[in-house]
């Protein structure tokens, strides 16, 4: 190296000095990778009882609804309730003037007086008649007459009789009662109102509140589906499935419904039929007219597969894939179907079974083929009944 002029030793030594860094990077290029060192986590694929449920919109309606009106016509004397309160079945409502409909009662109960004094009179003719026309002291025409009397002056009794019932029900009309038990809207009428028999408005609304309909609306497609879901075995129903109401600001209420039936008619406009609902209101805190949602169960699949959201692919056209680890440790990539949402999972109808391995995280950095190292998740706890989306 002596012989080298400067210029050329310092070249060397640059040289000398670059070529163990260039190994380096070529063996650590060239070396080969871990098999199977790759971690991916993945949820093993289970067969459980899945109720499937489906949120639709609702109205609520009272469970009783009475419109107070009028049976006789007169001037309102006095209002009897408070508005707003809770009334009971039979709680006088109004009061009528009811000087016009005393009288009546009074007249009707005097004719039925005369009637009964009159029949007493007959009573005595027709004993006497019949005695006498033994000893033919009377003509038998006399007899017939004096018996024809006391029919005559019985079926009076009984009209008249009849006429002080009517009388006294006419009078009872003008104290206005409830019907039912309930509670109590405004009053339209006032103190020194003319109301009359059979008028169009109400005087008041009286609502049974405790149980509570909520009015739901459903596709007849839906309905058709379910039907043949049904037919086909993949799904159970029954009465007894929960109904959970959802509030306008998206609580949930504290008492679940039950449906009560289902109607037999299509809207024709709107291609839905009706489901009524009937929930527990002990507190009131539902009114008729809110705008409720309600997650109502449709039916249970017996065998439901569940896959986590996160695993699930989805491709431009919309075709929706998962990985899954085989038994030797391997990625494959598997086309599945999926219909509803169940929470964060997605229920399955095919490409999947019970027991596959679907992988939820390390989807980044797998390709179909790769060797991996799967690791089970950590249950999350999703309970059976969850809400579909719609």
């Amino acid at each position: 190296m002596s012989s080298l002029n400067p210029l050329s030793q310092r070249a060397l030594i640059s040289v000398l000095a670059i070529l163990p860094m260039f190994a380096a990077c070529h063996r650590q290029a060239g070396a080969p990778q871990g098999i199977g060192s790759l971690p991916v986590t993945v949820v093993t694929l289970r067969a459980e009882p899945v109720t499937l449920v489906r949120e639709l919109p609702g109205r609520l309606n009272a469970y009783v609804i009475a419109e107070v009106r009028p049976q006789v016509y007169g001037i309102v004397a006095q209002r009897l309730f408070t508005e707003g309160a809770m009334v009971k079945e039979g709680q006088p409502l109004y009061q009528l003037d009811d000087a016009t409909y005393r009288a009546d009662e009074q007249s009707a109960l005097a004719n039925l007086t005369r009637a009964q004094a009159t029949l007493v009179t007959a009573e005595f003719n027709a004993n006497r008649s019949a005695e006498l026309v033994k000893i033919n002291a009377v003509s038998k025409q006399d007899d017939e007459n004096a018996t024809a009397a006391l029919l005559q002056a019985r079926a009076d009794v009984e009209a008249a009789r009849a006429a002080a019932h009517r009388a006294a029900v006419v009078l009872g009309y003008a104290r206005i009662i409830s019907p039912i038990t309930g509670r109590i809207g405004k009053s339209t009428v006032t103190q020194g109102a003319l109301v009359t028999a059979n008028q169009t408005a109400p005087l008041a609304t009286v609502q049974q509140l405790d149980p509570i309909y909520v009015d739901l609306t459903q596709s007849s497609a839906e309905l058709l589906e379910l039907r043949r879901a049904v037919a086909a075995g993949k799904l159970t129903t029954g009465a007894d499935l929960p109904v959970t109401i959802l509030l306008e600001d998206g609580t949930t209420y504290s008492h679940t419904g039950k449906l009560a039936f289902s109607d037999v008619t299509v809207d024709p406009s709107t291609g839905s039929y009706l489901l009524r609902v009937l929930v527990p209101n002990p507190e009131r805190l539902l009114l008729p007219g809110m705008y409720v949602r309600a997650l109502l169960g449709m039916g249970v699949r017996p065998d439901g597969l569940l896959v986590p959201q996160q695993g699930v692919q989805r491709d431009p056209k919309g075709n929706t894939t998962v990985f899954v680890v085989t038994a030797g440790g391997k990625v494959e990539q598997r086309p599945v179907k999926v219909s509803q949402a169940v929470g964060d999972k997605w229920l399955v109808e095919d490409g999947l079974a019970a027991g596959d391995r679907v992988v939820v995280e390390g989807l980044q950095k797998i390709k179909p083929g790769l060797a991996v190292k799967a690791t089970e998740a950590v249950a999350a706890g999703v309970g059976v009944a969850s809400h579909l989306s719609q």
